[in-house]
């Protein structure tokens, strides 16, 4: 597999996918101030703080996992969210092992527009090219059916209802394709 030191650019039909620079940091803090962003996920808005460790452990993962999270944009520049996978090492019950796991955040106005999909399939084709990891994961909040409608329409199947922090968490599972 090849080693990345930060995000592959991924194009789409209406998407590009890069790495997260420094001067994202405004948009993607605006993005996690957000309660319709926030509520499913950590339930608190974003501190300049917590924003930019986000946006650190976002690139940190390419160095030391090869793997990580892209920002997407539009073609014309627009920010749209940040997806990608990462290793957090979660405390959770029960554990999610080492498979990579799934994210997904849109900004409120490219909600239901379908680029969550478009971005997620090229992020899993990437990934199902470059690792041998039988699987990933990822962990929804029971209440976000948008988000369990978009892991099963990715190919995602719930594996069980987790513990994470004390909160019911559904944890799902996808095979690797390729």
């Amino acid at each position: 597999m090849p080693v990345y030191q930060s995000a592959p650019r991924l194009l789409t039909e209406r998407l590009v996918m890069r790495a997260h620079r420094a001067n994202d940091f405004e948009n993607s803090f605006a993005m996690w101030r957000d309660e319709r962003v926030y509520r499913h996920i950590s339930g608190q808005p974003a501190t300049p703080g917590t924003a930019w460790q986000r946006l650190l452990r976002f690139t940190g993962h390419w160095a030391l996992m090869g793997y990580g999270y892209w920002l997407v944009e539009t073609h014309g520049g627009e920010f749209i969210g940040e997806v990608g996978f990462a290793d957090y090492k979660r405390d959770i019950t029960p554990p999610l092992g080492n498979r990579p796991e799934a994210g997904w955040v849109l900004s409120p106005s490219a909600h239901g527009q379908g680029y969550a999909s478009e971005a997620m399939v090229a992020a899993l084709g990437w990934l199902d090219q470059m690792k041998t990891d039988p699987s990933t994961v990822c962990i929804i909040d029971p209440d976000n059916t948008g988000s369990l409608r978009l892991a099963q329409k990715l190919g995602y199947v719930q594996d069980c209802i987790g513990d994470y922090d004390g909160q019911e968490t559904v944890i799902l599972s996808r095979p690797r394709f390729g």
